[in-house]
């Protein structure tokens, strides 16, 4: 799924963002921005803290930074996550065309899809009760064909 901003809009918004919440523009900061806009996944926070650490050997940067930025950047619907129960959260681009998820139970992949059956029928589940709908989220979790043909 393809990113539906430029880059230059989303890195201008975070400083906006940061300067709103009093906190300081840094080159950590949006290196964690950058690796999640650059790169399509989901992204456990200890993998961002790998991702920079292997590719920016020279940036200082610690875990609590990641973890603090991606709150701020999913509190603002930067970015957004799936969670894992207690394995935790996976982070991906949250400004991207909408879609839903297939999990792995097994493997932890996440597949991304989008149905236009599935969005027409909750439309008209929320309207038969009712409901003025704004957003929704479907992770629906099983296991992959990969893991099913593993004995």
């Amino acid at each position: 799924m393809s990113n539906t901003i430029a880059y230059d809009d989303v890195l201008e918004n975070f400083k906006k963002l940061l300067k709103s919440n009093n906190l300081k523009y840094t080159t950590q900061r949006e290196l964690i921005l950058k690796i999640i806009y650059d790169n399509d996944g989901h992204f456990t926070p200890e993998d961002i803290y790998n991702l920079i650490k292997e590719s920016y050997p020279e940036v200082k940067l610690g875990i609590a930074t990641v973890y603090r930025t991606l709150t701020l950047l999913e509190d603002a619907e930067i970015v957004s996550s799936i969670s894992f129960g207690t394995q935790g959260k996976k982070y991906e681009f949250g400004l991207k065309k909408h879609h839903d998820h297939l999990v792995c139970t097994k493997c932890g992949s996440i597949e991304e899809f989008y149905d236009e059956t599935i969005e027409k029928r909750q439309e008209e589940i929320a309207k038969k009760f009712n409901f003025k709908m704004t957003d929704h989220v479907m992770k629906i979790t099983g296991t992959c064909s990969v893991c099913m043909t593993k004995k």
